[in-house]
């Protein structure tokens, strides 16, 4: 089964208010409203895509180990996904695919990390959660997330939502702002240019990991 055909199943029984999750239709048509503008707002058109450079970065991994986009492109290509949070399901899902796909990714020569605004320890909690064996660094203020045109606001009707499910952000993340990354993957080649982007502003919606294995492989051999 493909990562989309996992997200369309989860999504069909939370939408329908199969126990456990039992969420009332009001909350999911505000759900969808906030992803309908977000995808009319043209944000995701905004964002870098192939062609372009990636903006270069240190971030803490969960360990408070600096871990540089620099050291990272020396060893081969970079893939990078941006996870929104430990409590996003769909993320979560995404995170075990890529973990899934992650012999794969490294016999192809690249190098694997993911991108969250949450603080380190629920970075910490993600990869005990999801057995991962690749770091989600910590993006305080989705200061990366912004470089890469991913950072948006939450609308004050969605904050209002999310505290109303006890979803508390500025707590996750130790930010006060209301902010989370469209969800994304890139793949980066050792010179620093993209040469995959996937950019979705419905976060329901990702590739599955299988897609970006040939612009890695074609990255990796070009150095």
């Amino acid at each position: 089964m493909s990562l989309q055909d996992k997200l369309d199943a989860f999504k069909a029984d939370f939408e329908a208010g199969k126990p456990p999750y039992n969420v009332p239709r009001s909350i999911i048509e505000i759900m969808h409203r906030a992803t309908d503008e977000l995808i009319a707002s043209g944000a995701a058109q905004k964002a870098l895509k192939a062609g372009d450079k990636a903006p270069a970065f240190t971030l803490n991994d969960p360990d408070g180990k600096p871990v540089s986009s620099a050291d990272l492109l020396r060893q081969g290509p970079l893939v990078l996904t941006f996870y929104r949070g430990v409590w996003c399901p769909y993320c979560n899902m995404e995170l075990q695919a890529l973990q899934a796909a992650l012999p794969d990714i490294l016999a192809a020569g690249a190098r694997l990390v993911a991108i969250s605004p949450q603080v380190a320890a629920n970075s910490r909690k993600s990869v005990r959660q999801n057995a991962l064996e690749f770091p989600i660094l910590s993006d305080a203020r989705n200061d990366v997330a912004a470089a890469f045109g991913l950072r948006f606001e939450l609308q004050d009707y969605l904050v209002d939502l999310y505290k109303s499910l006890n979803n508390d952000l500025p707590a996750f993340n130790g930010d006060p702002n209301w902010t989370l990354p469209m969800p994304a993957r890139y793949v980066i080649a050792q010179d620093g240019t993209i040469v995959y982007a996937e950019v979705n502003p419905d976060y329901t919606r990702r590739p599955d990991p299988s897609e970006m294995l040939p612009a890695i492989r074609k990255a990796a051999s070009t150095v």
